[in-house]
């Protein structure tokens, strides 16, 4: 089996790309600049990518994918949006950055409030590891608290008080999470257990008064994708009112993607704080934190909470973000995109029935994750249990039939607006056909 699908990849060309990794790994450490990108937890090195059209990407080497990485996410309308390109194209004819004001800050932040009334105020950056740090500095500078509360496998960027049973590239790797992070940077974060509200309960008894935040993927999306239990959310905002804690939303993933308000609208929650990313570039790099106007305005200069940024609200990464909000407030872009959807998760559940005691599928709205675990997968333990090393079968298999998934057990599937009723039938093909051979007898 795991012959076939490598006697199957031999059949791709993949010599520009070996020799461009071979010669990356002589100037940048390890060859990449995003660990997962390194295809180490799935047994090969990575593919080059030349350029990328609507739900397709294409190699260096002239292998054509359809991909459902969707750059993490970002391109919920496929690759290459000829609006999107232009609208960056005129906009670079003027200046790609000027370390000042420009109109399309303020453009950009009435954008956002109407897709997340809960964003009265909302301060630019330029990742979603930016808007995360800076959110869990302004709820501890508002609350004068210093303590903060994430959950086990959720992954909210590289800073280091997050760098603590973080999920995603952290969990791909095993690796000893705090080389290079000092346990004073993680002493004062504190680790409850996604759809665990006692865990979260016993934190608050033991740390009265103490805890500034509780900070959450609302739909986990860095260890696989995992769905909060009914009540769970809800839970959460009643605790941390009654304990005068700030609530903070990391959609950075599910921000745009479950509906048009992300997850808080999907599950009728406001967070005190939302942290945004990716997807309001358009592709390029780009975050957002905005909430509560009065918490917004103990941000410097108005406020003591010291954040900045030469190149927040840069004009390229602004141009290209409006264009792809403008594109999604299109009364046709999220039917077309739950179309999609729904077909495609109706196809998965479909060929996996004959495998449902080999395989657990999560899927919510655009997002979905096909866990190699036969047990459900409802935290960050149950995911850690599913089996690594078939899912790398799994993924070099999946390549070999031209199509592109994540690297890593503990990640997403993004079907975009951009997707072919033709290239998720190929898809299911593809899977079917995979699945078939893996568990053969």
């Amino acid at each position: 089996m795991k012959e076939s699908f490598d006697t199957a990849m031999k059949r791709q060309d993949h010599s520009r790309s070996e020799a461009l990794f071979a010669e990356a790994c002589k100037y940048i450490p390890g060859g990449v600049n995003s660990p997962v990108r390194a295809f180490k937890s799935v047994g090969m090195s990575p593919i080059y990518i030349d350029h990328g059209i609507g739900g397709h990407l294409i190699d260096v080497d002239g292998n054509e994918y359809i991909d459902v990485v969707s750059s993490w996410g970002p391109h919920i309308l496929g690759h290459a949006h000829p609006e999107i390109i232009s609208a960056v194209q005129e906009t670079a004819k003027k200046g790609t950055s000027f370390g000042a004001c420009i109109p399309m800050e303020v453009e950009m932040a009435k954008t956002i409030q109407d897709f997340f009334p809960t964003m009265e105020m909302v301060r630019m950056v330029n990742s979603g590891t930016e808007a995360t740090m800076s959110a869990v500095r302004l709820a501890r500078g508002y609350t004068e608290r210093p303590l903060i509360i994430k959950f086990d496998g959720c992954y909210h960027g590289h800073s280091d008080a997050f760098l603590v049973q973080a999920g995603s590239g952290v969990q791909t790797f095993s690796s000893v999470q705090n080389n290079g992070v000092t346990q004073s940077a993680v002493s004062e974060t504190l680790i409850a257990h996604f759809n665990d509200l006692t865990s979260v309960e016993q934190l608050f008894e033991e740390h009265p008064g103490q805890i500034a935040c509780v900070i959450l993927e609302p739909v986990m999306g860095n260890m696989g994708v995992i769905l909060p239990e009914e009540g769970f959310l809800e839970g959460l905002r009643r605790i941390t009112e009654r304990e005068g804690a700030l609530l903070i939303f990391d959609e950075v993933i599910t921000g745009f993607r479950l509906s048009r308000g992300g997850a808080q609208e999907h599950y009728k929650i406001r967070p005190d704080l939302t942290c945004l990313g990716k997807i309001i570039g358009g592709g390029l790099p780009v975050g957002a934190f905005g909430g509560k106007r009065e918490i917004m305005e103990h941000l410097s200069p108005q406020g003591a909470v010291y954040q900045a940024g030469t190149l927040s609200g840069n004009p390229l990464a602004l141009s290209a973000g409006l264009a792809m909000l403008h594109l999604l407030a299109k009364p046709e872009t999220y039917p077309q995109l739950q179309q999609n959807s729904d077909y495609f998760a109706k196809g998965v559940k479909a060929l996996i029935e004959p495998y449902k005691e080999q395989v657990t599928y999560n899927v919510s709205g655009s997002l979905s994750t096909l866990f190699f675990n036969k047990a459900e997968v409802k935290d960050a333990q149950s995911s850690r249990r599913s089996d690594t090393e078939l899912y790398a079968r799994y993924f070099r298999g999946m390549l070999a039939e031209g199509i592109y998934i994540a690297p890593s057990q503990f990640e997403a599937t993004f079907v975009s607006a951009a997707h072919t009723k033709s290239d998720l039938a190929r898809t299911h093909e593809a899977m079917q056909k995979v699945l078939s051979t893996l568990f053969a007898e």
